[in-house]
């Protein structure tokens, strides 16, 4: 039995239903209009080409990322973002440059806009310039717009003293949005009036290991902006979702975890001109719709 959070007029109802023998969602009918955008999601592909470990599964995410790959094609979403973790970890640099080629290899398949979101692993080993050159993006932190929806895409890979993760010289447990990155957001934020989706790895809703140590500073300034609608995040591996300040924190299930193929989970999100926002999930991803 799958069951899942529903809000409707500030109302939280808890529904269930069971997932058929396909590629299952759990979709809610909640407009006749057509959506603003869509986007795809998948995060913590963790690709490697090594054994299991525990309930991480590096090797099938290729299989994984071709069924998320069909359904995206069946569905046509605006872009594709991968909230980090694209990669797992790897003692050689060139180890963990073969897997960043072998993971994009599968990604170019894909034939959409790509937006990569900076996690740990991607930069265990890696330079923030090596693993973005290996993507083919050239900034870990930016923003765009996108059929009148403003998106926001953050890099929380910073220690506390600000020095960037690379080549091993971090805690994982110590992830931060640093000063420099902090002021860009209040001035971007500033800088559009339209409403505004927020990307990142680490997570800004919980404090803990999975959480960014400086998260209630950023809170407030996606807060005091009036224009933020949601924040999709991963890292912890899990479905989630907390509403803060009227913004709705959405953690997604991440595609390493359990054997191919029911152990799938990707997502698309429908974002409605009245702010509605809907979020399909496919396999383990929850589903979610949050009315404005």
């Amino acid at each position: 039995m799958h069951r899942r959070l529903f809000l409707r007029n500030g109302s939280l109802l808890l529904l269930s239903g069971v997932a058929g023998p396909g590629l299952s969602d759990q979709r809610e009918t909640v407009s006749t209009e057509n959506p603003v955008v869509r986007f795809a999601m998948i995060t913590d592909l963790h690709y490697a080409d090594k054994d299991r470990a525990g309930t991480r599964h590096y090797r099938e995410t290729i299989a994984k990322l071709a069924q998320a790959a069909k359904q995206f094609q069946t569905e046509k979403p605006d872009f594709l973002a991968t909230l980090g973790d694209l990669i797992d970890a790897a003692e050689e640099v060139e180890t963990e440059l073969g897997y960043l080629k072998r993971i994009t290899r599968e990604m170019d398949k894909i034939k959409l806009p790509k937006h990569y979101v900076l996690g740990n692993h991607c930069v265990d080993t890696l330079t923030k310039g090596e693993f973005l050159a290996g993507t083919g993006q050239s900034k870990s932190y930016y923003s765009f717009d996108r059929k009148g929806i403003h998106f926001v895409v953050l890099d929380a890979c910073f220690r506390s003293d600000g020095v960037a993760y690379q080549r091993k010289n971090f805690d994982w447990t110590d992830p931060n949005i640093e000063e420099r990155e902090v002021e860009w957001l209040k001035q971007d934020l500033a800088s559009t009036h339209k409403k505004t989706i927020v990307l990142v790895h680490q997570r800004l809703d919980v404090a803990g290991p999975y959480g960014i140590k400086n998260a209630n500073q950023v809170r407030k300034i996606l807060e005091d902006s009036g224009k933020v609608l949601a924040v999709f995040q991963g890292h912890s591996h899990e479905n989630e979702h907390q509403l803060i300040g009227d913004i709705h924190y959405c953690t997604l299930m991440a595609m390493v975890e359990g054997s191919f193929e029911a152990s799938n989970g990707f997502s698309i999100a429908s974002v409605f001109a009245d702010g509605t926002i809907r979020l399909d999930g496919f396999r383990k991803q929850s589903s979610h719709t949050w009315q404005s």
